[in-house]
């Protein structure tokens, strides 16, 4: 996925070209944009009570400050957002309104938490459609992250073809086992992923109740999407280096700093609980033993 981000830059935009994004947000975003001479236009995201909505006035002056394409996260990782529809319309509406080009990464699409639902950009109207570049992968759905393999969907014509000429430019050639695979996933592992999400919904529930009782000062932002649980430890009063630092030389626990998603992600960490629901309550009740001190 990271490989069709580059590619999607490199084919629809030009160096000096503005590319919004919404950070705190997965980091090769930010690689996307400026190792290849693009201008970041970092649209931040808004948070209250550790629940986090989008920007619109700031985000609309971005896309009329000479944007050219908005990368979108979509379920948004790492603050877990599954956007609703009224939020993905008004995200499209500007962006047509502007004439940017949306990439809308979706590769957590598949892993919503029980109430929540994934609304894709591209099936909101035809205009939508017709500008939005859809990635999606086997890869968090179904653990298959090592075979390498992931899908853009393009449903005009031609941006399908430009696209399909930068890929034949650096001679990518598709993984025929990551294929093969991809599509067994699809087909055949409706159940598998219905137990999953129920699987992880319990695991996002345990962290939450645990550290409400066990360690207060960390907060949780109410996951709606993804399985991975974004943790505010703010209230310490400590720079990122410093929770790292406690997180691993006391716990050992290894975490993703929140400054590493761009501004706004200061003071947080990233837990994935995508795993064993015993190591989820053996790193938990580290992080407890360490900052509880």
């Amino acid at each position: 996925m990271v490989t069709a981000l580059n590619l999607l830059v490199e084919a629809f935009t030009n160096p000096g070209d503005g590319i919004v994004v919404q950070s705190p947000v997965y980091f090769p975003f930010f690689w996307a944009v400026e190792r290849h001479g693009r201008v970041l236009l970092n649209n931040t995201l808004l948070e209250e009570d550790n629940r986090y909505s989008i920007d619109f006035e700031d985000l609309e002056n971005k896309l009329k400050s000479g944007a050219r394409m908005m990368i979108l996260c979509s379920p948004h990782n790492p603050v877990g957002r599954a956007w609703t529809r009224e939020e993905l319309e008004r995200i499209g509406r500007l962006c047509l309104e502007n004439d940017v080009l949306i990439v809308s990464d979706e590769i957590h699409g598949d892993l919503v938490m029980p109430g929540y639902t994934h609304i894709p950009m591209a099936s909101l109207s035809p205009g939508l459609a017709a500008t939005t570049i859809t990635c999606i992968a086997p890869s968090k759905t179904f653990n298959l992250a090592g075979l390498f393999t992931s899908s853009v969907i393009i449903s005009d014509e031609k941006l399908r073809k430009r696209f399909r000429e930068t890929i034949d430019n650096v001679h990518l050639s598709p993984n025929i086992f990551g294929a093969v695979a991809s599509e067994a996933a699809y087909r055949e592992g409706d159940a598998w992923l219905d137990e999953l999400k129920i699987y992880l919904a319990a695991n996002a529930r345990l962290v939450q109740d645990y550290f409400q009782r066990e360690l207060p000062l960390v907060k949780v932002s109410p996951p709606e999407a993804t399985y991975l649980l974004w943790l505010d430890f703010r209230s310490f009063g400590l720079p990122d280096g410093e929770i790292t630092k406690r997180l691993v030389e006391k716990a050992g626990v290894g975490l993703n700093p929140g400054h590493t998603f761009g501004h706004g992600g200061e003071g947080f960490q990233r837990l994935n609980i995508g795993c064993p629901r015993a190591i989820v309550e053996e790193t938990i009740t580290r992080i407890a033993a360490a900052f509880n001190e």
